[in-house]
């Protein structure tokens, strides 16, 4: 296995397939790399170089009981960029991913980092206070937390039956496989980890981070996102950052790289391209 270890000890997992100009995936709540099968597989045959880490506390990386947070997930990155010396780089990041690839770009992307991609981020913030009333209230994470807490290996089935994928809504078609393979990518992280990640996703703000970032980002988000909504999440991103591009996809889930590789792929190679 290729890993690192932070300065903290911490191992990371990664993959770096390929050669030509890199494109890091950054992963979503609670998965692995493993969740950027096809877009690292697409990329790949078009003659880039593909990364993707395990982040701290998930899937194949040390099952840490601190530094789940934002600031730590992009030094840890920082870390990864510097061991592999990536510059021009894209990072792509999905849900929680694209919330560490906002605080890594804003902190550490200067001199390295060439775009950016969001796709069902969860920047700018999530849950709701009295500057985002918006949000989803403190208990929409709360209840993930508790359930999470009582039988993660139950609510890492629930989410990925349900709302994940889009599969409760009529006429889906749910996918077993799919379902499966993201309860494996779950289940292989610490459950420490994955109930400290839960605030770490719903309670950063990353407005700040947004409005620091120069290089050219690709906003992408279904309009049927169960998991981050889009009204409180895309268009107000789309906003804060100096030179982004909303690309919003109507009906489409949450886990859109896994049920419509197909038209994310061609909007991601499109905007990495220049087209």
């Amino acid at each position: 296995m290729s890993t690192i270890t932070t300065k903290d000890g911490v191992e990371i997992y990664y993959k770096d397939w390929g050669s030509g100009q890199p494109i890091v995936f950054h992963h979503g709540w609670p998965l692995s790399a493993d969740d950027w099968d096809a877009q690292m597989m697409f990329f790949l045959e078009r003659g880039y170089r593909v990364i993707a880490h395990d982040r701290r506390g998930h899937g194949r990386s040390s099952q840490t009981a601190t530094g789940n947070d934002m600031d730590t997930y992009a030094a840890d990155m920082a870390q990864l960029a510097a061991h592999l010396d990536l510059r021009d780089a894209i990072h792509v990041g999905h849900s929680t991913g694209g919330g560490e690839v906002t605080r890594y770009v804003a902190r550490y992307g200067a001199g390295r980092v060439a775009k950016a991609v969001l796709i069902g981020a969860v920047p700018p913030v999530m849950v709701k206070s009295a500057k985002n009333p918006g949000g989803l209230p403190i208990e929409v994470f709360d209840g993930f937390r508790a359930a999470l807490v009582a039988n993660r290996a139950q609510f890492f089935r629930d989410i990925p039956a349900g709302p994940f994928y889009g599969f409760n809504r009529p006429g889906a078609t749910p996918s077993q496989g799919v379902i499966d393979n993201w309860w494996r990518q779950g289940m292989m992280g610490g459950a420490k980890a994955h109930y400290d990640c839960i605030k770490a996703f719903s309670e950063t703000d990353f407005t700040e981070d947004l409005q620091s970032i120069s290089v050219p980002v690709l906003v992408m988000h279904g309009d049927d996102d169960q998991i981050v909504p889009f009204a409180d999440s895309a268009p107000l991103s789309a906003k804060l950052l100096k030179n982004a591009t909303l690309q919003v996809y109507p009906g489409l889930p949450h886990g859109v790289c896994t049920t419509h590789p197909d038209i994310v792929n061609r909007d991601l190679l499109a905007f990495i391209e220049g087209k």
